[in-house]
């Protein structure tokens, strides 16, 4: 067979059958051994929403996201998603075409180097240069893709290389397991917990990366320890649980961010330490002793120091922490937070404007779905009212552009998300400014008949980015308008997607129902008022304790 043919062989292999991704000259040949592949291939409008659809594909099945690209524009065009994949640790091999071989170094048509670019934003970058190489390549970078901290990887292959013929030597695949936690670090962390008086469960996205919700689950239930989690990490915590506390951080709630403030014992699991969750670094959980679980090395120590370090399977280490501790009063005291300082939800979604109030919809939307809905979102005002205001069965059933909070990323997450689970709800729920940047993936939605359903919150503004200029910046609006955005209703229709739009609280329920009921696409278009804020919000600079609340 030939590179090309080698290249979709070993896909299989791995049991992929669903690639996002765009053709061009450089990649040719490898869509030309797709038309006879089994591998299903599709067809993207913008190589960054391929990339978005095999993060989104990956992250809702916890399999491999695959997208594919030619060379130049096609490889810059994903670097974005890349990077995207990377910093949230999720598993993509992206497979781009390069020119041919003679070609490289001389500026040819559409010849970029793909090592220089990529370097930054992947976990490992592969060009190959020897016919003879490509499948053991092939074969390192889903490894390194899924080993230990999952990342994007890239290979890049010559149009020539493509199209060079080679007998295939299948090559033995790798089981791979995680380091396992010392028993000497173990006993130390037990030691603490029983210590403290005061402690807390800090949990991030390390959990859902680990296949650990469950043991998660268990050390909590066990250890009656009230919790909190990140962005990432939502969905990992029984929802149910009185002692969860909800999302920490800059826009966390007022009894997470209370009540880690005053904990002398933080249990991070899979968790950065990252700026958005602690606020003042130097005054976050300023009592606390600090057990850190994580499987990278690199994380442990790097922003707060950890007194105990266990390093290893989060599936093998936290059930052997899973003791008993006699925290009543603590956890009591936490519970009693939480009731005090709850969101508190508007009837008929009505806020003092006369406007339709998004927390209070996003909540009922919550209550309205089932466990296994999918949400993505994109990045702002709305990404932060789904964190507060909806709960999740499960950490893969919310997609979200974590550390590197990336606009554009909703829509095509939703597909990829909707490709890997096609008997769940999927909704996309993105912004009126974060919408218009990948909008042609309608396309996508249309031509494979994908029943997203999509909730765009519409307050025709950059609505983060307004209110920070409103709260630090003395109201000097710049550039934040966006009151000549298209007519969403036309703009669905014209792609075939059932379509309507809503202003008034009254109409919130139905519009609901009716979404969540289709068969079909679905945009469901809201209008709100542009100066809805979100609340709480810890200022820069600040701890979290001195959150506004509007």
């Amino acid at each position: 067979m030939n590179g090309a043919k080698l290249t979709l062989e070993v896909l299989r292999r791995y049991g992929v059958n669903t690639v996002f991704g765009y053709p061009g000259g450089a990649i040719m040949p490898l869509y030309d051994a797709l038309y006879d592949s089994e591998v299903e291939h599709y067809l993207c409008r913008h190589e960054q929403g391929a990339a978005f659809s095999a993060l989104g594909y990956a992250k809702a099945s916890g399999k491999v996201g695959v997208c594919f690209a030619t060379s130049g524009p096609g490889v810059t065009n994903l670097i974005t998603g890349l990077a995207d994949a990377t910093a949230d640790s999720v598993p993509v091999v992206a497979i781009t075409g390069q020119v041919a071989s003679p070609l490289m170094g001389t500026d040819a048509f559409q010849e970029i180097d793909v090592i220089g670019l990529s370097l930054a934003v992947t976990k490992h970058s592969f060009q190959v240069t020897d016919i003879n190489e490509l499948e053991a390549t092939l074969h390192k970078a889903f490894e390194i893709a899924t080993a230990g901290r999952p990342g994007a990887v890239i290979v890049d292959i010559p149009k020539d290389l493509q199209l060079s013929e080679i007998y295939s030597k299948p090559v033995l695949l790798n089981t791979q397991s995680l380091p396992v936690a010392d028993e000497d670090s173990l006993a130390q962390a037990r030691a603490l917990m029983h210590q403290s008086r005061k402690p807390m469960l800090y949990v991030g996205g390390g959990v859902s990366l680990g296949n650990a919700v469950e043991e998660l689950r268990y050390f909590a239930q066990q250890t009656g320890m009230p919790s909190v989690s990140t962005l990432k990490g939502l969905g990992s915590i029984d929802p149910e649980d009185a002692a969860y506390l909800g999302m920490i951080g800059m826009h966390g709630t007022k009894a997470a961010n209370l009540a880690v403030q005053d904990c002398d014992l933080l249990i991070a699991v899979g968790a950065r330490f990252d700026d958005r969750v602690t606020g003042k670094l130097n005054e976050f959980a300023p009592e606390a002793k600090v057990i850190h679980l994580d499987i990278d090395q690199a994380e442990v120590s790097k922003l707060r120091p950890a007194d105990v370090t266990v390093l290893g399977d989060f599936k093998q280490s936290l059930p052997k922490l899973a003791v008993e501790l006699s925290i009543e009063n603590w956890r009591e005291k936490c519970i009693q937070l939480s009731i005090q300082t709850q969101f508190r939800y508007l009837p008929n979604n009505e806020n003092a404007t006369g406007f339709i109030d998004p927390t209070s919809m996003l909540n009922e939307l919550s209550r309205q779905m089932n466990n296994s809905t999918v949400i993505t979102t994109d990045v702002g005002q709305h990404q932060m009212w789904v964190a507060q205001h909806m709960r999740f069965a499960e950490p893969r059933n919310l997609l979200t552009s974590g550390a590197l909070g990336t606009m554009g990323f909703g829509l095509p997450a939703a597909i990829g998300a909707q490709m890997s689970r096609p008997e769940d709800v999927v909704i996309a729920i993105s912004g009126d400014g974060s919408f218009m940047m990948n909008v042609q993936e309608l396309g996508t939605i249309k031509r494979f008949k994908l029943p997203v359903k999509i909730l765009l919150i519409d307050n025709t503004k950059l609505g983060m980015v307004r209110q920070w200029q409103r709260l630090f910046f003395d109201e000097r609006f710049s550039e934040t308008d966006l009151s000549d955005n298209p007519d969403f209703i036309q703009l669905a229709q014209a792609f075939e997607i059932e379509a309507e739009s809503i202003n008034q609280p009254a109409e919130v329920s139905g519009a609901l129902e009716r979404m969540l009921n289709s068969t079909n696409a679905y945009l469901l278009h809201v209008r709100i008022n542009q100066d809805h804020s979100v609340w709480p919000l810890v200022p820069p600079n600040t701890a979290n304790q001195a959150m506004l609340e509007g």
